[in-house]
Formats: C-alpha cells, sequence, structure tokens
C-alpha cells in the first residue's frame, strides 16, 4: 500500500513537471528569415521593431503569468486533485511568444544589414 502511494506521488510530480507552462525567458525563438523585411526601409524597420517589442512585452507577461499560475496549481493539485495537472499550461501563447521573439530577432538582422542601427 505504501508503495502505490509512493509511486502515485511520484508519477503526478513528473507529470507536474512536464506539464506546466514555460516562463518567457526559457521559451525558445522560433526561427524568422531577415529577408522577409529585405524591401522595408529604415522607417519601416523601426516601426515594425517597436510593434514586435510591444507584443514580445505583453506577450511575456502572459507567459510568465502563466507559469506562475502553473506552479501554485500545481501544488495544490498534486495535493488534492491530481488529474488536473493535465489541464496546466498554455502551449499556444508559448508558441506565439516564441515566434514573435524570432520574428523582432530577424527584423534587428535587417536593422543591422541595412545599417538603420
Amino acid at each position: 500500500m505504501l508503495m502505490k502511494k509512493i509511486l502515485a506521488t511520484a508519477l503526478a510530480v513528473t507529470i507536474a513537471l512536464t506539464g506546466c507552462a514555460t516562463s518567457s525567458g526559457k521559451v525558445a525563438a522560433t526561427y524568422a528569415s531577415p529577408l522577409a523585411y529585405q524591401s522595408y526601409d529604415c522607417a519601416q524597420i523601426t516601426s515594425e521593431s517597436s510593434r514586435l517589442q510591444g507584443r514580445m512585452t505583453e506577450l511575456g507577461g502572459q507567459v510568465d503569468k502563466a507559469a506562475d499560475n502553473d506552479k501554485v496549481l500545481t501544488g495544490v493539485a498534486v495535493v488534492l486533485f491530481w488529474p488536473a495537472i493535465f489541464f496546466l499550461g498554455n502551449k499556444q501563447q508559448e508558441a506565439e511568444f516564441g515566434r514573435i521573439k524570432g520574428e523582432y530577432e530577424a527584423i534587428q538582422q535587417a536593422a543591422i544589414s541595412r545599417k538603420c542601427i
């Protein structure tokens, strides 16, 4: 009986650690080619860069909030209702954040290559 409790707890903790949302600092940028911005002039690059940076800040806050909430919910779920662990995390937000992060890196590369910076 004790062995089953230990096994169930270990399984719940493993699931909890893999199902949680990731903080924004740990989300990898999705590659975006700087060639997409090849036809942009410096004013357009600056404008798009500002837009992407604003969206990145907004999404980063949401991703970090989800990660913080998941940490709290994971602790509660492990103790009270471990099947709830399967519903933690927001991978769609993380994916969008990674995409925006990649586009931001690409536009920065375009700005450097066009000598806008």
